[in-house]
């Protein structure tokens, strides 16, 4: 017996670039165990299990190579995507998805796809020792939200050539940690602001590009840079780009995606 199975580059539009999720798709729900196995032996940042929905569209739950998580932007779009490139959705239906962070939706635009998200602002507190250890600078601003802490440095050149401690990073008490910086003036991206997004906790060290950080990034810098539609680009190895728009509680989150694996997974 086998189940389809597809891992998909997303917020990129050429392969092997942005972030790879695998996405499989299943007639029932199964347990939790066999869902962390299958991630476990993907070893990519997000698997995501497609299901069915009772309620319409389809339930969506997320796992790391070691554990679940509650959110996630690369997996959602990549599942989206497999499910327009494979007939499951119509070209112009919505794709639904309820996941444990409520209802999450995604549409095609005329710059990709475009997924409806929470707004998950931080808020300003104070730097554990060992995060500032862990990256090995003095941060402008340090804020929290329910998930991650957000680290605003002095400049997109620190934010890229970053090497942080991800054994001492490991031990701060949140799934990961997001650093970010305005662009400087002649960014070889054309974007507003740049991140890179760390969260050995949950076993990826730095993960490509991260849609989820992007809910706690797009009220930040709507806020600092007054602009409600913003271009973002992750500077990981693979790189990836993502077109945003903060809209009071929710954050729309565009991007492309790209098939590089189509097979089934034998159970």
């Amino acid at each position: 017996m086998s189940i389809p199975l597809a891992i998909i580059d997303a917020f990129t539009s050429e392969k092997f670039k942005g972030n790879p999720a695998a996405v499989c798709l299943l007639e029932n729900e199964p347990e939790d165990g066999w869902m962390q196995q299958v991630a476990a032996e993907m070893n990519l940042s997000e698997t995501a299990f497609l299901v069915l929905s009772k309620n319409g569209g389809y339930d969506l739950r997320w796992f790391t190579p070691i554990s679940e998580v509650d959110l996630c932007g690369h997996a959602t779009l990549a599942s989206a995507h497999y499910l327009w490139e494979n007939g499951h959705l119509k070209y112009d239906e919505q794709a639904a998805f309820h996941t444990k962070s409520g209802l999450l939706t995604a549409e095609r635009s005329n710059d990709g796809i475009t997924m409806n998200f929470p707004s998950e602002p931080v808020e300003q507190t104070t730097a554990p020792e060992e995060l500032v250890e862990a990256l090995g600078l003095i941060p402008r601003f340090v804020g929290r939200n329910r998930m991650d802490y957000l680290v605003e440095v002095d400049s997109e050149n620190t934010v890229r050539t970053l090497r942080p401690d991800y054994t001492l990073l490991s031990k701060v008490d949140s799934r990961g940690v997001i650093v970010t910086s305005r662009s400087d003036a002649g960014s070889r991206e054309s974007c507003d602001f740049v991140s890179r997004a760390f969260f050995p906790a949950v076993g990826i060290n730095e993960d490509p590009v991260t849609g989820s950080a992007h809910c706690a990034l797009a009220p930040y810098w709507q806020r600092r840079l007054h602009k409600d539609v913003l271009r973002a680009f992750q500077a990981s190895a693979r790189g990836g780009t993502l077109l945003i728009r903060a809209s009071a509680d929710r954050v729309y989150i565009t991007g492309q995606a790209v098939t590089v694996l189509d097979g089934r997974l034998t159970i």
